[in-house]
């Protein structure tokens, strides 16, 4: 496979009505589903390089979540829209409808919550978990949020965030693009833009998000569900492939040390900061690979 990052999408995408709103999925080929999740501010886009080195390991699933990617927004948008748990009903509710059984999730950013969450709800159903940048547990203080990030993140969670996301789109246009050390191509920022295009409410998830991390504390039911994941992956034996990105943002320090102690986990090492698909695609891809044939 060619190691160039490609910024082209080869891939359709089918739509399908959660609670009167259309979702987009990805949903290609046979067998036990490998379902991607992303998070803020991306789509099923950021797994676009990817996929591909999974396609002949079972039926291939990308969803993009509500009101981001090519789903749907939602109506009356405003603050308290496009929380976690909003965003969990909608896509749990399209897992329901694709009957997801024996699934392998591969997990980023919000995408690893929302994955985590459901396996913890769903055991029975998960096959395995592959995950990178991911919230592993609840984040004690900002002192434990990356430094370069604290200030902007702050001001996401104060009176400023309406002006810096719904009307200058910072969530895209700063943090995304510059995360990305090798530069994000005219192609690839374009897209990530589309579902934002138009300044106002088309933004609240890529501001909601930023409002939902569990930290010092808050908001309270954000950090009780992640605590309660938390607690049940060190006790299960589901087997787990951590994908450590170097020098990576948010799974780093005291929180990379305690999710390394998962039972049943491999871990490899990957260059970049959050968005470490879009740095190292090849080598994530390889290792999926790897230890999806390790699983059979």
């Amino acid at each position: 496979m060619n190691e160039e990052i490609s910024s082209s999408f080869k891939y359709d995408k089918s739509f399908i009505e959660i609670f009167g709103k259309k979702m987009a999925y990805v949903d290609k080929g046979q067998g036990d589903p490998i379902v991607f999740l992303h998070g803020n501010p991306t789509s099923s886009y950021l797994w676009r390089n990817i996929m591909p080195y999974v396609e002949n390991h079972g039926r291939v699933i990308a969803p993009d979540l509500i009101g981001m990617g090519d789903s749907e927004k939602l109506e009356d948008s405003g603050p308290g829209r496009y929380t976690f748990e909003e965003h969990a009903k909608y896509l749990y509710a399209l897992f329901d409808k694709l009957e997801l059984n024996n699934a392998t999730l591969v997990i980023h950013d919000w995408g690893s919550a929302l994955g985590f969450n459901w396996t913890r709800l769903n055991p029975e159903k998960v096959k395995a978990l592959v995950y990178m940048e991911a919230i592993t547990a609840p984040i004690k203080d900002w002192e434990a949020w990356p430094e370069v990030a604290r200030n902007i993140f702050q001001a996401f969670r104060s009176d400023s965030g309406e002006e810096l996301i719904l009307e200058k789109n910072v969530f895209v246009e700063g943090v995304l693009a510059g995360d990305v050390s090798r530069g994000l191509t005219d192609e690839e920022m374009s897209t990530y833009r589309k579902p934002f295009t138009e300044p106002g409410e088309s933004r609240r998830p890529t501001l909601t998000w930023p409002r939902q991390i569990p930290i010092a504390g808050e908001p309270k039911n954000v950090v009780d569900i992640v605590n309660s994941y938390a607690e049940f992956l060190k006790d299960s034996d589901v087997p787990k492939l951590f994908i450590n990105a170097d020098p990576g943002a948010i799974l780093v320090g005291e929180q990379r040390e305690e999710a390394r102690k998962w039972p049943n986990q491999k871990e490899v090492t990957v260059q970049g900061n959050h968005f470490v698909q879009e740095s190292a695609p090849h080598e994530i891809g390889k290792e999926i690979s790897n230890f999806l044939k390790s699983l059979n």
